[in-house]
């Protein structure tokens, strides 16, 4: 079921995505070569309770899958093929010409804010950076869509439209989603599809859009048995870029800038 947000709670979540915001802004100043994944996780975290809230993924667990072991950091960190929810560890050392996803929530006065950014490590190949610039661009190509009256799968189509554009691949079996009292809520935001179709985007409604874009033709992220992170299947890298956005009378508001 969507949920439509009063002014209130966009007020509430608008809280939780400036710390979110915030924390991503902190940790770009600090990743650098020989850092390890753990210590952006532990900086992040204590970013985050320092400003009186929680963070969102720490324990988390997808409802309905009981035999799923709960997440157990602050910060999913996916470099280069590593598509999505890459675990920190203390032996994962952060390496000169990586580029790596960093994504984020926080949980306060019961609303959660979410994003993701991939950061550039040093000097990297021309043609990873091109995937970046395209994969961040793919993200306001999609947000410009989140408008009342327009559907769901304009939002989709869009980001789909740029990254082929450029012969990028478009991670098929992850998506963003609705947000608010609940980390995942519906709608289920694809990264592709036909537009005019879906449901028809309201005023209220709050979304986590976020495209993963793969330099190579993996349309599908795929993860070991009982391993959270997911990597493309020919070992291409990978980029990822989010923001939680409110959708009002005019342009969506990014809630988590």
């Amino acid at each position: 079921m969507i949920t439509i947000k009063s002014e209130r709670e966009i007020g509430l979540m608008r809280e939780a995505g400036e710390i979110v915001g915030r924390v991503l802004d902190m940790l770009e100043e600090e990743i650098a070569p020989g850092m390890t994944t753990k210590r952006l996780d532990e900086l992040a975290e204590q970013f985050i309770r320092d400003h009186q809230a929680v963070p969102s993924f720490l324990n988390y667990a997808p409802k309905g899958e009981p035999n799923v072991t709960p997440y157990p950091a602050t910060l999913c960190v996916s470099i280069n093929e590593e598509v999505v929810h890459g675990v920190p560890s203390d032996k994962r050392v952060i390496q000169e010409g990586e580029i790596v996803s960093v994504d984020c929530g926080a949980y306060k006065s019961g609303y959660h804010g979410d994003s993701a950014r991939t950061f550039v490590v040093g000097e990297i190949a021309p043609e990873v950076q091109q995937l970046v610039d395209v994969t961040r661009e793919c993200l306001y190509r999609g947000i410009e869509q989140a408008v009342a009256g327009n559907r769901l799968h304009d939002i989709s189509a869009a980001i789909e439209k740029h990254a082929r554009s450029f012969n990028y691949s478009v991670i098929e079996n992850m998506v963003g989603h609705g947000i608010g009292s609940e980390l995942h809520e519906d709608p289920a935001v694809p990264n592709y599809g036909r537009p005019h179709t879906g449901v028809k985007l309201r005023k209220g409604m709050t979304l986590a859009i976020e495209p993963m874009i793969a330099l190579g033709r993996s349309r599908r992220a795929v993860s070991k048995r009982g391993a959270w992170v997911a990597v493309t299947e020919d070992g291409k890298p990978s980029a990822h870029f989010e923001h939680t956005i409110a959708i009002g009378d005019g342009p969506a508001e990014i809630l988590t800038r």
